[in-house]
C-alpha cells in the first residue's frame, strides 16, 4: 500500500525519503516498492521486512545503475553496475562488492573477464586489450598481474613471471614462425637524477611486450541510501599513474617451438632455459 495521505508514516517518510509500495503487518517495506529516497536516488524491486531483499533497480542520482539481487540492503548474487562513463561490470557481488566471476567492461573498450575479490581483480583471469587486439591471460593479486602469466599479440606471445604488474624473471617470446626466444627480464638501474629518470622512462617506454629488447615502464595504467561503488581502472590508465618500475630483457637463446601447458608457466619456461644453457 502506499503511505501518502498516512500520518502514521510521517517520520519514515523524512527518514528514508517517499515510498509507494507493499508493506506487512508491521509496516515494514515488504514486497514490492518504488522509494525515492532523501539524497535524490531510487530504488524499484523487492523488499523484506524494511530493506532491499531480492531482485531490484537502484538509479544513483548521477546517472550510474544497478540491476540485480540484493540481500539485506547489499548487492548480493547476480548484477550489473553501469556507470556513467560508460563502464560496467556483470557478475557477481558478495555484500556489496564485486567478487566471484564478472566481467567488466572498461570506457575505453578494454574487457576484463575473471575471477574478483573484494572490488579488485584477484585469481584467474584474461585482461583484453581494445585498441590493438592483444591480452593478458594469468594470474592476478590484488588487482594487479602476479605469478604467471601470458601475454598473447597477433604474431606472438611472452610467457613468463609477473610481480607487481611486471615481468620479472626467466621468461620466453613465442612467435608465429615457430621459434622461441627464452631469456630473463631484470631491474635495470635508474639513474639518481629525478629529472634524468623522468626522461628516460618517456623515451625508453615500449609497448610491452611488442618489442623484444630494450626498456619498458607497466602499471596499472547516508541512511537508506546506497554509497556509490567506484570504478575499476582500465590497465591503459594504470600504466600512466602507477608503476614507475622500469625492467629490461636480456635474451639468451633461440629455440624451435618446446611444449607449454596451462597451470605449468614456470617449469615449461625452466625447461628451456636448461635447453639454452645446454646448448
Amino acid at each position: 500500500m502506499s503511505e501518502a495521505g498516512s500520518d502514521e508514516f510521517d517520520d519514515d517518510r523524512s527518514k528514508l525519503g517517499e515510498y509507494d509500495g507493499d508493506r506487512n503487518e508491521a509496516g515494514e517495506r515488504h514486497g514490492v516498492g518504488r522509494a525515492l529516497l532523501p539524497n535524490g536516488d531510487v530504488y524499484q524491486g523487492q523488499y523484506e521486512r524494511g530493506k532491499r531483499h531480492g531482485e531490484g533497480t537502484y538509479r544513483f542520482k548521477d546517472g550510474s545503475r544497478y540491476v540485480g539481487d540484493y540481500f539485506q540492503n547489499l548487492k548480493h548474487g547476480q548484477g550489473t553496475f553501469y556507470y556513467p562513463d560508460g563502464s560496467k561490470y556483470e557478475g557477481s557481488w558478495v555484500e556489496d562488492l564485486r567478487q566471484g566471476h564478472g566481467v567488466y567492461t572498461y570506457s575505453n573498450g578494454d574487457t576484463y573477464d575473471g575471477e574478483w575479490q573484494h572490488h579488485m581483480r584477484h585469481g584467474q583471469g584474461t585482461y583484453h586489450y581494445h585498441e590493438t587486439g592483444s591480452k593478458y591471460k594469468g594470474s592476478w593479486l590484488n588487482g594487479k598481474m602476479e605469478s604467471a602469466g601470458e601475454f598473447i599479440h597477433p604474431n606472438h606471445r611472452y610467457m613468463g613471471n609477473f610481480v607487481n604488474n611486471n615481468p620479472l624473471g626467466l621468461g620466453k617470446y613465442v612467435f608465429d614462425s615457430g621459434c622461441e626466444q627464452h631469456g630473463e627480464f631484470h631491474h635495470a638501474e635508474q639513474p639518481a637524477n629525478v629529472e634524468e629518470n623522468s626522461t628516460n622512462m618517456n623515451t625508453q617506454r615500449s609497448p610491452y611486450p611488442g618489442s623484444r629488447d630494450g626498456y619498458r615502464t607497466l602499471g596499472a595504467s547516508g541512511g537508506e541510501g546506497e554509497v556509490l561503488p567506484l570504478p575499476d581502472l582500465a590497465e591503459g590508465e594504470w600504466g600512466e599513474l602507477a608503476s614507475t618500475a622500469i625492467v629490461k630483457w636480456i635474451p639468451k637463446c633461440v629455440t624451435g617451438l618446446t611444449l607449454w601447458t596451462p597451470g605449468k608457466e614456470t617449469s615449461e619456461v625452466l625447461r628451456g632455459q636448461t635447453r639454452c644453457d645446454e646448448s
